[in-house]
Protein backbone atom coordinates (compact mmCIF):
# COMPACT_ATOMS: atom_id res chain seq x y z
CA UNK A 1 0.00 0.00 0.00
CA UNK A 2 1.27 3.27 -1.33
CA UNK A 3 0.67 6.34 1.44
CA UNK A 4 1.44 10.11 1.42
CA UNK A 5 3.59 10.58 4.25
CA UNK A 6 4.10 13.80 7.08
CA UNK A 7 0.48 14.48 7.24
CA UNK A 8 -1.03 17.09 9.38
CA UNK A 9 -4.49 15.92 8.88
CA UNK A 10 -6.61 14.64 11.81
CA UNK A 11 -6.19 10.94 12.23
CA UNK A 12 -8.87 8.80 10.67
CA UNK A 13 -11.83 7.41 12.52
CA UNK A 14 -13.15 5.20 9.89
CA UNK A 15 -11.75 3.65 6.17
CA UNK A 16 -13.65 3.99 2.68
CA UNK A 17 -12.05 1.55 0.02
CA UNK A 18 -13.24 2.90 -3.66
CA UNK A 19 -12.38 1.45 -6.84
CA UNK A 20 -12.90 4.09 -10.21
CA UNK A 21 -11.87 7.41 -8.82
CA UNK A 22 -8.96 8.63 -11.29
CA UNK A 23 -11.18 10.41 -13.82
CA UNK A 24 -15.13 11.29 -14.66
CA UNK A 25 -17.36 11.25 -11.70
CA UNK A 26 -15.39 8.99 -9.68
CA UNK A 27 -12.74 11.57 -9.43
CA UNK A 28 -15.30 14.14 -8.50
CA UNK A 29 -16.71 11.65 -5.62
CA UNK A 30 -13.17 11.05 -4.45
CA UNK A 31 -12.45 14.53 -3.71
CA UNK A 32 -15.68 15.43 -2.38
CA UNK A 33 -15.08 13.22 0.35
CA UNK A 34 -11.45 14.13 1.01
CA UNK A 35 -12.38 17.72 1.17
CA UNK A 36 -15.99 16.96 3.60
CA UNK A 37 -14.70 14.62 5.83
CA UNK A 38 -11.01 15.43 6.47
CA UNK A 39 -11.55 12.52 9.31
CA UNK A 40 -11.87 10.00 7.19
CA UNK A 41 -9.67 7.96 4.99
CA UNK A 42 -10.11 6.91 1.63
CA UNK A 43 -8.05 3.62 0.27
CA UNK A 44 -8.08 3.92 -3.61
CA UNK A 45 -7.97 0.75 -5.31
CA UNK A 46 -6.20 1.51 -8.58
CA UNK A 47 -4.39 0.04 -11.68
CA UNK A 48 -1.86 2.35 -11.70
CA UNK A 49 0.42 3.73 -8.89
CA UNK A 50 0.42 7.45 -8.47
CA UNK A 51 -3.78 8.07 -7.82
CA UNK A 52 -3.51 8.71 -3.77
CA UNK A 53 -0.89 11.75 -4.40
CA UNK A 54 -2.87 13.30 -6.87
CA UNK A 55 -5.96 13.32 -4.47
CA UNK A 56 -3.99 14.48 -1.89
CA UNK A 57 -2.61 17.15 -3.63
CA UNK A 58 -5.97 18.18 -5.20
CA UNK A 59 -7.60 18.45 -1.63
CA UNK A 60 -5.08 19.23 0.85
CA UNK A 61 -5.74 16.19 2.38
CA UNK A 62 -3.10 13.15 3.13
CA UNK A 63 -5.71 10.92 4.34
CA UNK A 64 -5.50 8.94 1.78
CA UNK A 65 -3.72 5.84 0.18
CA UNK A 66 -3.88 3.50 -2.59
CA UNK A 67 -3.51 -0.50 -3.22
CA UNK A 68 -2.79 -1.08 -7.07
CA UNK A 69 -5.53 -3.72 -8.32
CA UNK A 70 -6.54 -5.10 -11.46
CA UNK A 71 -10.42 -5.78 -11.74
CA UNK A 72 -9.82 -8.21 -14.65
CA UNK A 73 -7.66 -10.62 -12.52
CA UNK A 74 -9.00 -12.61 -9.72
CA UNK A 75 -5.62 -13.36 -8.24
CA UNK A 76 -5.08 -9.73 -8.31
CA UNK A 77 -8.09 -8.63 -6.67
CA UNK A 78 -7.06 -11.46 -4.10
CA UNK A 79 -3.97 -10.23 -3.56
CA UNK A 80 -5.26 -5.88 -3.28
CA UNK A 81 -7.74 -7.40 -0.74
CA UNK A 82 -5.22 -9.22 1.47
CA UNK A 83 -3.41 -6.19 1.05
CA UNK A 84 -6.56 -4.13 1.82
CA UNK A 85 -6.87 -6.09 5.02
CA UNK A 86 -3.54 -5.64 6.51
CA UNK A 87 -3.57 -1.83 6.12
CA UNK A 88 -7.27 -1.31 8.32
CA UNK A 89 -4.81 -2.46 11.14
CA UNK A 90 -3.34 0.85 11.15
CA UNK A 91 -5.83 2.83 8.94
CA UNK A 92 -8.81 2.41 10.82
CA UNK A 93 -11.99 0.40 10.71
CA UNK A 94 -13.75 -0.58 6.68
CA UNK A 95 -16.87 1.03 7.22
CA UNK A 96 -17.49 1.94 4.01
CA UNK A 97 -17.12 0.62 0.17
CA UNK A 98 -17.66 2.17 -3.17
CA UNK A 99 -17.46 0.61 -5.97
CA UNK A 100 -17.55 2.81 -9.13
CA UNK A 101 -15.01 0.88 -11.53
CA UNK A 102 -16.40 -0.41 -14.64
CA UNK A 103 -15.95 -0.92 -18.61
CA UNK A 104 -18.47 -0.88 -21.49
CA UNK A 105 -16.26 -1.97 -24.14
CA UNK A 106 -16.08 -1.76 -27.92
CA UNK A 107 -16.83 -5.74 -28.15
CA UNK A 108 -18.36 -8.61 -26.49
CA UNK A 109 -15.11 -10.54 -27.68
CA UNK A 110 -12.43 -9.78 -24.78
CA UNK A 111 -11.28 -11.33 -21.79
CA UNK A 112 -10.28 -11.23 -18.20
CA UNK A 113 -7.21 -12.89 -17.34
CA UNK A 114 -9.18 -15.58 -16.40
CA UNK A 115 -11.02 -16.13 -19.53
CA UNK A 116 -14.20 -14.15 -18.86
CA UNK A 117 -16.26 -11.62 -21.02
CA UNK A 118 -14.67 -8.57 -20.02
CA UNK A 119 -17.74 -6.59 -18.89
CA UNK A 120 -19.20 -9.47 -17.02
CA UNK A 121 -15.66 -10.24 -15.27
CA UNK A 122 -15.39 -6.34 -14.00
CA UNK A 123 -18.89 -5.32 -13.52
CA UNK A 124 -20.12 -8.05 -11.84
CA UNK A 125 -17.86 -10.71 -10.96
CA UNK A 126 -14.58 -8.73 -9.79
CA UNK A 127 -17.24 -6.65 -7.21
CA UNK A 128 -18.67 -10.24 -6.06
CA UNK A 129 -15.37 -11.42 -5.44
CA UNK A 130 -14.00 -8.26 -3.65
CA UNK A 131 -16.98 -7.56 -1.87
CA UNK A 132 -16.82 -11.58 -0.40
CA UNK A 133 -13.41 -11.15 0.44
CA UNK A 134 -13.32 -7.90 2.58
CA UNK A 135 -16.43 -8.70 3.84
CA UNK A 136 -15.67 -9.88 7.27
CA UNK A 137 -13.65 -6.70 7.86
CA UNK A 138 -16.47 -4.45 7.59
CA UNK A 139 -17.11 -2.76 10.73
CA UNK A 140 -21.35 -2.21 12.54
CA UNK A 141 -22.38 0.29 10.85
CA UNK A 142 -20.88 0.21 7.38
CA UNK A 143 -22.23 1.32 3.76
CA UNK A 144 -21.74 -0.27 0.25
CA UNK A 145 -22.60 1.30 -2.72
CA UNK A 146 -21.78 -0.44 -5.88
CA UNK A 147 -22.79 1.93 -9.09
CA UNK A 148 -25.41 0.68 -11.60
CA UNK A 149 -26.60 2.37 -14.31
CA UNK A 150 -30.32 2.72 -14.99
CA UNK A 151 -29.72 1.01 -18.76
CA UNK A 152 -30.73 -1.80 -16.91
CA UNK A 153 -33.93 -0.90 -17.78
CA UNK A 154 -35.24 -2.46 -21.10
CA UNK A 155 -37.95 -0.18 -21.36
CA UNK A 156 -35.80 2.93 -21.15
CA UNK A 157 -35.63 5.17 -23.74
CA UNK A 158 -31.50 5.29 -24.62
CA UNK A 159 -32.21 7.27 -28.03
CA UNK A 160 -30.48 3.86 -29.90
CA UNK A 161 -27.24 4.30 -27.83
CA UNK A 162 -27.44 1.23 -25.66
CA UNK A 163 -29.64 -1.80 -26.76
CA UNK A 164 -31.47 -2.94 -24.11
CA UNK A 165 -29.80 -6.19 -21.65
CA UNK A 166 -30.66 -9.10 -22.24
CA UNK A 167 -30.28 -11.97 -19.36
CA UNK A 168 -28.93 -15.31 -19.94
CA UNK A 169 -27.70 -18.11 -17.73
CA UNK A 170 -24.73 -16.14 -15.66
CA UNK A 171 -22.42 -18.76 -17.26
CA UNK A 172 -23.56 -17.84 -20.87
CA UNK A 173 -23.08 -14.08 -19.93
CA UNK A 174 -19.35 -14.91 -18.94
CA UNK A 175 -18.89 -16.63 -22.61
CA UNK A 176 -17.66 -13.90 -24.94
CA UNK A 177 -20.27 -12.69 -27.25
CA UNK A 178 -20.11 -11.57 -30.67
CA UNK A 179 -17.63 -8.94 -32.33
CA UNK A 180 -19.71 -5.87 -32.56
CA UNK A 181 -19.77 -2.84 -30.91
CA UNK A 182 -24.10 -3.24 -29.74
CA UNK A 183 -23.37 -6.40 -28.30
CA UNK A 184 -20.56 -4.54 -26.14
CA UNK A 185 -22.88 -2.10 -24.91
CA UNK A 186 -25.68 -4.69 -24.74
CA UNK A 187 -23.11 -6.49 -22.45
CA UNK A 188 -22.79 -3.31 -20.46
CA UNK A 189 -26.57 -3.02 -20.04
CA UNK A 190 -26.82 -6.61 -18.84
CA UNK A 191 -23.93 -6.20 -16.25
CA UNK A 192 -25.77 -3.45 -15.01
CA UNK A 193 -28.81 -5.09 -14.23
CA UNK A 194 -26.86 -7.66 -12.44
CA UNK A 195 -25.11 -5.60 -10.24
CA UNK A 196 -28.74 -5.47 -8.71
CA UNK A 197 -29.56 -8.67 -8.62
CA UNK A 198 -26.21 -9.58 -6.72
CA UNK A 199 -27.21 -6.01 -4.52
CA UNK A 200 -30.61 -7.70 -3.68
CA UNK A 201 -28.65 -11.15 -3.03
CA UNK A 202 -25.67 -9.56 -1.04
CA UNK A 203 -28.20 -7.46 1.33
CA UNK A 204 -30.13 -11.22 2.40
CA UNK A 205 -26.68 -12.25 3.30
CA UNK A 206 -24.72 -9.12 5.28
CA UNK A 207 -25.22 -8.68 9.03
CA UNK A 208 -27.85 -5.73 10.61
CA UNK A 209 -26.05 -2.47 10.39
CA UNK A 210 -24.32 -3.32 7.01
CA UNK A 211 -26.31 -1.96 4.17
CA UNK A 212 -25.74 -2.11 0.29
CA UNK A 213 -27.35 -0.14 -2.35
CA UNK A 214 -27.31 -0.37 -6.19
CA UNK A 215 -26.80 3.96 -7.24
CA UNK A 216 -27.75 4.75 -10.31
CA UNK A 217 -25.55 8.08 -11.73
CA UNK A 218 -27.58 9.03 -14.91
CA UNK A 219 -26.11 9.52 -18.42
CA UNK A 220 -22.93 10.86 -17.90
CA UNK A 221 -21.93 11.76 -21.68
CA UNK A 222 -18.68 13.75 -20.53
CA UNK A 223 -16.67 10.64 -18.68
CA UNK A 224 -14.82 7.88 -20.09
CA UNK A 225 -16.75 5.44 -20.48
CA UNK A 226 -16.35 4.91 -24.12
CA UNK A 227 -12.20 4.83 -23.88
CA UNK A 228 -13.05 1.80 -25.80
CA UNK A 229 -14.46 2.05 -28.52
CA UNK A 230 -11.30 3.75 -30.08
CA UNK A 231 -10.22 7.46 -30.97
CA UNK A 232 -12.64 8.75 -33.40
CA UNK A 233 -15.38 6.88 -31.85
CA UNK A 234 -14.54 7.93 -28.63
CA UNK A 235 -14.18 11.54 -30.13
CA UNK A 236 -17.52 10.97 -31.51
CA UNK A 237 -19.28 10.01 -28.23
CA UNK A 238 -17.55 12.85 -26.49
CA UNK A 239 -19.21 15.56 -29.11
CA UNK A 240 -22.72 14.05 -28.68
CA UNK A 241 -22.53 14.18 -25.12
CA UNK A 242 -22.37 18.26 -25.55
CA UNK A 243 -25.72 18.57 -26.58
CA UNK A 244 -27.03 15.47 -24.45
CA UNK A 245 -25.73 17.17 -21.15
CA UNK A 246 -28.59 19.42 -22.04
CA UNK A 247 -31.62 16.78 -21.99
CA UNK A 248 -32.86 16.04 -18.66
CA UNK A 249 -31.96 12.41 -18.06
CA UNK A 250 -28.44 13.48 -18.73
CA UNK A 251 -26.15 15.23 -16.07
CA UNK A 252 -22.38 15.77 -15.92
CA UNK A 253 -19.42 14.19 -13.95
CA UNK A 254 -19.22 17.00 -11.43
CA UNK A 255 -22.89 17.18 -10.27
CA UNK A 256 -23.27 12.97 -10.84
CA UNK A 257 -20.13 12.74 -8.31
CA UNK A 258 -21.19 15.08 -6.06
CA UNK A 259 -24.27 13.14 -5.27
CA UNK A 260 -22.41 10.14 -5.39
CA UNK A 261 -20.26 10.89 -2.45
CA UNK A 262 -23.09 12.20 -0.41
CA UNK A 263 -24.86 8.55 -0.93
CA UNK A 264 -21.86 6.98 0.21
CA UNK A 265 -21.47 9.78 2.98
CA UNK A 266 -24.54 11.59 4.00
CA UNK A 267 -27.48 10.46 6.17
CA UNK A 268 -28.97 6.75 5.79
CA UNK A 269 -30.44 6.83 2.00
CA UNK A 270 -32.57 4.26 2.83
CA UNK A 271 -33.40 0.57 3.13
CA UNK A 272 -31.02 -1.65 2.60
CA UNK A 273 -30.83 -2.99 -0.89
CA UNK A 274 -32.42 -0.15 -2.35
CA UNK A 275 -31.51 1.46 -6.11
CA UNK A 276 -30.51 4.52 -5.73
CA UNK A 277 -31.05 7.18 -8.75
CA UNK A 278 -29.26 10.46 -8.77
CA UNK A 279 -29.91 10.86 -4.97
CA UNK A 280 -33.29 9.50 -4.88
CA UNK A 281 -34.38 6.06 -3.60
CA UNK A 282 -36.88 4.76 -6.58
CA UNK A 283 -37.86 1.11 -7.66
CA UNK A 284 -35.43 -0.13 -10.24
CA UNK A 285 -37.03 -2.02 -13.06
CA UNK A 286 -39.27 -4.77 -13.01
CA UNK A 287 -37.45 -7.13 -14.07
CA UNK A 288 -34.70 -6.38 -11.61
CA UNK A 289 -36.62 -7.84 -9.14
CA UNK A 290 -36.56 -11.80 -9.49
CA UNK A 291 -34.83 -14.18 -6.76
CA UNK A 292 -34.29 -16.50 -8.54
CA UNK A 293 -32.11 -15.36 -10.79
CA UNK A 294 -30.50 -13.49 -7.91
CA UNK A 295 -29.69 -16.47 -6.38
CA UNK A 296 -28.43 -18.02 -9.25
CA UNK A 297 -26.28 -15.39 -10.29
CA UNK A 298 -24.93 -15.68 -6.70
CA UNK A 299 -24.02 -19.49 -7.05
CA UNK A 300 -22.25 -18.80 -10.12
CA UNK A 301 -20.65 -16.40 -9.44
CA UNK A 302 -19.22 -17.81 -6.29
CA UNK A 303 -18.02 -21.07 -8.06
CA UNK A 304 -15.95 -17.86 -11.00
CA UNK A 305 -14.77 -16.87 -8.11
CA UNK A 306 -13.40 -19.66 -6.83
CA UNK A 307 -15.59 -18.78 -3.56
CA UNK A 308 -17.44 -21.47 -1.18
CA UNK A 309 -21.08 -21.28 -1.37
CA UNK A 310 -22.74 -18.64 1.10
CA UNK A 311 -26.32 -18.96 2.61
CA UNK A 312 -28.20 -16.17 3.04
CA UNK A 313 -29.01 -14.31 6.25
CA UNK A 314 -32.43 -15.78 7.74
CA UNK A 315 -35.08 -14.04 7.37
Amino acid sequence: MNQDDGSTTPSPTGTTVMTGASRGLGRVAAEHLLRRHPDRHLLVLNRRPGLAAELAASTGNRNVSEVICDLASFADIRRAAAEVASALDTLGPLDGFLGNAGLQMATARRLTADGIEMTFGVNVLAYHLLLALLRPHFAVPARVVVVGSDVHDADLNTLGLIPPPRWDDPRELAKPGRDTAREGRRAYATSKLGVIYLVHALRRRLPEGVDVYSYNPGMVPDTDLSRDAGRFGHAAYRLVGKALVKFPFATTSAHAGRLLAETMSGPRPGDSGSYISRGEVIPSSPESYDERREEELWAVADDLCGLASTRRRPA
